[in-house]
């Protein structure tokens, strides 16, 4: 039984408060993390969040996806990739306030920029690095993924600061974790 108190993470209309999702993009995103939840639970349900270690715990809504939409998404890797953006990108917005400005470029070691909402949101210089992946295993490889998306952010050709978020679809755990960048 869900906490009604708990906060909920924000997956819903994403396009309206991301400058970087147009209604299609969280639209086909919110389809994907989805197809994603209902692999392992049936709504609604609490995840975990670790917000630099700090833990919390938001609950997570969704509609049943029917067997259209899981025809539409049955590539397992594509799935799971694009449903950890709209949580990861969820997650970010519910514990850090930071919105997705942009997608990033190749080789940045990131997927998207992100920024206080209260930021100018215009200027890149103002933005973290946001990397993200997702997972349907245990919560050892959400850990182990942490890692490696850490060491892919400090690779990238970028000096802006850099989020790597992971979420565990089956763990019910959300890491978002700042990374320490040596310069």
């Amino acid at each position: 039984m869900a906490d009604n108190n708990l906060p909920l993470l924000p997956l819903q209309n994403m396009s309206d408060h991301h400058p970087a999702l147009t209604p299609a993009i969280s639209s086909a995103y919110l389809e994907a993390a989805r197809v994603c939840l209902d692999r392992h639970h049936v709504s609604p349900k609490e995840f975990i969040l670790q917000n630099d270690g700090n833990e919390s715990i938001a609950k997570v809504e969704w509609e049943i996806t029917d067997s259209r939409i899981q025809s539409a998404w049955a590539n397992t890797d594509d799935t799971t990739r694009d449903g950890a953006y709209a949580v990861a990108i969820a997650a970010t917005e519910l514990l850090r306030g930071m919105v997705a400005v942009r997608r990033a470029e190749t080789r940045t070691g990131a997927d998207y920029y992100v920024a206080f909402a209260d930021q100018d949101l215009e200027d890149l210089e103002n933005c973290f690095r946001l990397e993200v992946s997702g997972t349907n295993l245990d919560k050892s490889e959400v850990r182990k993924r942490l890692r490696i998306k850490i060491e892919q952010t400090k690779q990238g050709n970028s000096n802006l600061p850099a989020l790597a978020a992971i979420v565990g679809f089956k763990v019910q755990l959300i890491l978002l974790q700042t990374v320490d960048i040596e310069l």
